[in-house]
């Protein structure tokens, strides 16, 4: 499922995955003492085709040090899989290849860590403006050899706007209100990035609420998109909202001149990083 007719398909199931054991103690539904109502196998295959071994390797950290440095709860173990790291791998069935994408909020690494296991592909900054969770994704990236970028910092301040900009995407779960993202987020997309926020049951009621606030800061296009039908018994929430090409008089942000040139440099720097 895209969100318009730019971008994309999603990633796709990988017909030759690993068929190695998960990890004892994190294997993902549908393994044998799990979830007997999700296929064997089949989520954790078709999100992360022969990269899943990875992903049981995040899910290992998160259940031990995750769980002990409080950057999960002690009870998410038993919905780890389906709430965590599928709800945040799905989200790429809305990125084209290639894109530049910068998780809002990263705190454990959800959903960004999950997303670069998942689509190798993608440029992926991780934005977090706490010291202890930003040590955690270092060296998540580290130990998983993920290509991640990790920056501290929050997405309102001038500081972090001067550095992170012109992306094609930002993805942001569970961080704040429809308005107040939109407020923080959409000055780090180039005109026409999407923004990309999970949200639960209440994600239509949200977005009208905020729709106003939201094109009074420069979004547009904003609509609820569901993602993983195909392998999530509930589906994700998405809200896509669109930064305009011209924003509005006062919209949060500021117009891109040379905007081209600006993101081969943006990449460059995050590179050498």
């Amino acid at each position: 499922m895209s969100v318009t007719g730019e971008q994309g398909p999603g990633a796709t199931s990988d017909e030759s995955a690993s068929e190695a054991e998960p990890v004892e103690g994190v294997r993902p539904p549908g393994a044998e003492g799990n979830d007997p109502h999700v296929s064997e196998g089949l989520p954790e295959r078709e999100l992360f085709g022969d990269r899943r071994e990875l992903a049981e390797k995040f899910a290992e950290r998160l259940l031990t040090d995750g769980v002990q440095r409080g950057l999960i709860g002690p009870r998410e173990g038993e919905r780890l899989w389906e709430r965590h790291l599928y709800n945040s791998a799905v989200l790429a069935e809305l990125l084209p290849e290639g894109a530049t994408v910068v998780d809002v909020g990263s705190g454990a690494g959800l959903p960004g860590v999950p997303l670069g296991i998942a689509r190798p592909d993608l440029e992926i900054t991780l934005l977090e403006p706490m010291a202890r969770r930003v040590t955690w994704l270092e060296e998540i990236a580290d130990e998983l050899g993920l290509p991640l970028t990790v920056v501290r910092g929050r997405a309102e301040e001038t500081s972090t706007r001067s550095r992170l900009y012109d992306f094609d995407y930002v993805v942001a779960r569970a961080v704040s209100s429809l308005d107040r993202l939109a407020e923080w987020c959409l000055p780090l997309l180039r005109p026409g990035g999407w923004l990309l926020a999970q949200k639960g049951a209440s994600a239509v009621e949200e977005l009208e609420r905020d729709r106003a606030s939201i094109e009074r800061r420069g979004g547009e296009r904003a609509v609820v998109r569901e993602c993983g039908a195909s392998v999530l018994r509930i589906p994700a929430n998405v809200v896509a909202i669109r930064r305009a090409e011209t924003p509005e008089p006062g919209a949060a942000g500021r117009k891109v001149n040379g905007s081209r040139a600006r993101r081969a440099d943006n990449r460059r720097k995050r590179k050498e990083r």
